[in-house]
Formats: structure tokens, sequence, C-alpha cells
């Protein structure tokens, strides 16, 4: 079994996949949009151009994500992708890079259970946890 998050986007999926991409390493796989779609063709006006499917790898993890119709999306809540980090320095760097033009939750900080951590939604109204932690005693 594979566990994988299907984020839904409206009408900036392929912007926001190009900055993933670009700003955190990412690899796009594959981009469909609704135009390329086989026939019979079944969809929105408008939303020729807009992205039926996209597979992106950020890490080790794979995320899908399309625009959804405009009646049907709605933004991202309480759910958040998470990202571990290895350094402070890089927990600051994409905190700062994320929540441009976005709205912070939590703020970039130390906590008891890590270096770095913040919560916040970035312009693309994906929500996201940024973490460098701190090594935790095991209670196995």
């Amino acid at each position: 079994m594979r566990v994988n998050t299907y984020l839904n986007f409206g009408g900036n999926c392929a912007e926001a996949l190009r900055f993933y991409e670009e700003h955190l390493g990412g690899k796009i796989l594959m981009t469909m949009t609704y135009g390329e779609m086989p026939e019979p063709k079944n969809f929105p006006p408008g939303m020729d151009k807009a992205v039926l499917h996209a597979r992106i790898v950020l890490g080790d993890t794979a995320l899908m994500a399309c625009d959804a119709p405009p009646e049907r999306f709605q933004p991202m809540r309480s759910a958040y992708i998470t990202l571990g980090v290895d350094s402070i320095e890089e927990a600051e760097r994409i905190h700062a890079l994320l929540s441009d033009g976005g709205e912070i939750f939590m703020p970039m900080g130390e906590t008891f259970f890590a270096h770095r951590f913040s919560m916040l939604r970035d312009k693309f109204g994906v929500l996201w946890m940024v973490i460098h932690e701190r090594p935790m005693p095991s209670h196995a």
C-alpha cells in the first residue's frame, strides 16, 4: 500500500508546482491539462488550460495535484504537508520562501520538540509545517 497526498488548487496548480520544483528541489514528473484529456471531453467551460492531473516529487514523497472546478474548490484546511529538514538554516530558508505572500499561523521558532518549527499557508493555499526536529527520548 502507498499513501499519497492529492492537492486541489483553484486555478494556479501549474504555477504552484513550478514554484515548488524551483525552490524546494522538487521534480515535476507529469502534467495533463483538461484540454489534453481524451474524448469525450467533459469539463466546465474555461478549464481547458487548467491542470487535470499532475505529479511532483519532493524529497522522497510524491504529491499529486489538479485544478478543481471552481464550484468544487475550497482552500486546504486542517491537513498540513510537513517538510522535515536537517538544519536551522534550511528551516528558516523554506519558512521565509513559503510564507512570502501567505499567512503564518505559528512563526518560525524553537520549541521543546524542534530546533525550528513553523506552520503556515502559502500563497497558493497549501498548508505547510516546517520542522528541524530535536532528538527526543524514546518511550518504547
